[in-house]
């Protein structure tokens, strides 16, 4: 049973007019840039129209989710130097963006594509890799949902709504049905045009934060002189180890090449009206990551301000541990009327990205599924009404998940979302080149990694996405478990990718439909 905190009746009143007022934009999200929304391409693509702007806040909405505004800030809180490898790891993605996915668009607009797993199955001509890679995105994404929930369970706890018993969850439902409504309703044009002042609040928060909150506790100078020497930087590492050195890297290379896999990012991607348009945001996005940098602060600036010991927030990180550093140091060092447009901003967060997730979601079932396997003569009014209805089901199921589970627990199984997704690298992204892949090569290194990585991530009894690996000269090289996944994975595909090749040329089988796809 949760401990609740003291009531924020000012901070309530802010965070209930901006979280209606974006739920009024999301419901009038049907009516702007008018489509038929009985159709899969305009309710789960917005009919890829989205130019640069909305592009920009779509992906950066998509991007930077409730669970980043939290939980950067409170790995940096709690374990220090180590968190900061998500600023790298959002450097590195945009050069990816700016190289590959353009012309994935472009081969998924000639071709009608709607998601990744329906590019996989034209480019292969393997209906069992497709469903491989669509059940991964599915099972990638759902913990990814539930945590855009746990955001805004501590949010709606630190504004004095948590409660006890049964009631602690109530303010949850009431989110997950406003959720629910408006993305049945309107599909990808809400979180579009809600995107617009989630991005506006959010930089808004965060200037406040690094201006405000440093002159409230007396400089910069205090607050790095407040932060123990052993969570300033990596700690060294000793022989015979890479240490942290290792894990930090490692996290920010597989991090960077796990998400733009995620069925949410390619959505995003896939809504832009041309590749031109990627590129342009490849080149406008990395203003995120100086918000991010800052965010990741506000790790330290809790450390500084000692929220983690002060009696009034104690039920606070009891219920949600270091999670609730970012709104213990919010109530702390603004006006009440600020710490609701703050709050606001961290749930709006949450809301863009979990509608996005569920659409995505809800378009790759419906496609790569429902009518591959269920129903192949599905009309398109058809296939938009079992989206609608799945987009629904996969936020119960987060819903679910994450009332089943302890916050610290969910956040430790997201860590299985990039382990997971980044095993349709190999299919998706090599797949946008001519190498001579084979789809069964591909199955089976997407197997192999499936089943490496979660076995890695076993082992640690999913407490830690770092995983020791042991090399020879008694060497020890923790990493992300995902990266390493990725390397047995790539090594199986192109292995088997060979001999298959070899096979084949000294037989008299004709060119398969693969090697004549059309890019």
């Amino acid at each position: 049973m949760r401990a609740p905190l003291p009531l924020q009746p000012v901070a309530l009143g802010v965070f209930l007019t901006l979280f209606v007022l974006v739920t009024v934009l999301g419901f009038l999200g049907a009516r702007w840039r008018r489509g038929d929304l009985g159709t899969l391409d305009e309710w789960g693509l917005g009919g890829r129209r989205f130019g640069t702007l909305i592009s920009w806040f779509l992906l950066g909405g998509d991007l930077y989710t409730a669970y980043t505004f939290i939980a950067v800030p409170a790995l940096v809180f709690g374990a220090g130097a180590i968190g900061f490898f998500a600023v790298p790891y959002t450097i590195i993605i945009y050069p990816i963006l700016f190289s590959v996915f353009p012309r994935l668009w472009r081969i998924c607009k000639r071709h009608g594509y709607l998601t990744a797993p329906e590019f996989v199955r034209g480019r292969f001509d393997s209906r069992g890799l497709a469903l491989a890679v669509a059940i991964t995105g599915i099972l990638a994404t759902m913990p990814y949902i539930a945590l855009q929930l746990v955001g805004m369970q501590v949010v709606i706890a630190a504004l004095g709504l948590g409660g006890s018993g049964v009631w602690a969850d109530v303010p949850l439902f009431v989110a997950f049905l406003v959720l629910a409504a408006f993305t049945y309703t309107s599909g990808l044009r809400a979180p579009a045009i809600i995107a617009i002042v989630k991005d506006l609040l959010i930089y808004v928060t965060v200037i406040a934060a690094a201006i405000v909150i440093p002159m409230h506790l007396g400089g910069w100078d205090k607050i790095f002189a407040a932060v123990p020497a052993t969570k300033l930087t990596l700690p060294v590492p000793g022989p015979h180890t890479l240490g942290s050195y290792g894990a930090y890297a490692t996290l920010a290379l597989g991090s960077a090449l796990a998400l733009f896999l995620y069925p949410h990012s390619i959505t995003g991607i896939l809504a832009a009206s041309s590749g031109r348009v990627l590129k342009r945001n490849a080149a406008l996005l990395p203003a995120y990551s100086l918000i991010l940098g800052l965010l990741a602060l506000l790790g330290f600036m809790a450390i500084a301000a000692g929220v983690g010991t002060a009696p009034r927030y104690a039920a606070g990180f009891a219920a949600y541990h270091a999670n609730f550093a970012v709104p213990a140091l919010i109530l702390a060092a603004f006006p009440p009327w600020f710490a609701g447009v703050a709050f606001a901003a961290i749930a709006i967060g949450a809301l863009v990205p979990a509608s996005i997730m569920s659409i995505a979601t809800a378009n790759i079932f419906t496609r790569d599924i429902y009518r591959s396997y269920l129903r192949p003569d599905a009309t398109g009014a058809h296939e938009a009404g079992m989206a609608k209805l799945f987009s629904l089901l996969v936020k119960l199921g987060a819903l679910v998940f994450i009332l089943g589970l302890p916050a610290a627990t969910a956040i430790q199984f997201q860590l299985l979302g990039g382990i997971w997704i980044i095993q349709t690298l190999p299919a998706v992204m090599l797949g946008l080149t001519r190498m001579r892949l084979r789809a069964g090569a591909l199955l089976a290194g997407w197997a192999s990694g499936m089943c490496v990585g979660t076995a890695m991530a076993a082992s640690t009894h999913f407490k830690s996405a770092i995983f020791p690996l042991h090399l020879p000269g008694a060497l020890t090289a923790p990493g992300y478990a995902a990266l390493y996944a990725l390397i047995v994975n790539l090594a199986v595909s192109l292995v088997l990718s060979a001999v298959f090749n070899v096979l084949r040329a000294n037989s008299d089988e004709e060119p398969d439909q693969a090697a004549r796809f059309e890019f």
